[in-house]
């Protein structure tokens, strides 16, 4: 896109995104260069992390949930 060859709409066609959101990076790039990416990677290891948490928080809730039911039974049974 930098090189003019594609317009924007048909870059944004071709990655799927959100029309604002690549227009935001190519104002974000004329105006402060390289930098504008300086974080190196940094947003993976936070999606990564993201996904990790999600799974714990998954197999979080499939443990109460066995454990709710396991109280349950244990309540109902005479002792």
């Amino acid at each position: 896109m930098v090189d003019e060859k594609r317009s924007l709409a048909q870059v944004i066609r071709e990655l799927g995104l959100r029309s604002n959101l690549l227009r935001h990076w190519k104002k974000d790039l004329q105006s402060e260069g390289s930098e504008v990416f300086r974080g190196k990677g940094e947003l993976t290891g936070l999606d990564e992390e993201i996904r990790r948490l999600r799974r714990e928080l998954e197999q979080a809730r499939q443990e109460n949930a066995f454990l709710e039911k396991a109280a349950a039974y244990f309540a109902k049974e005479p002792r």
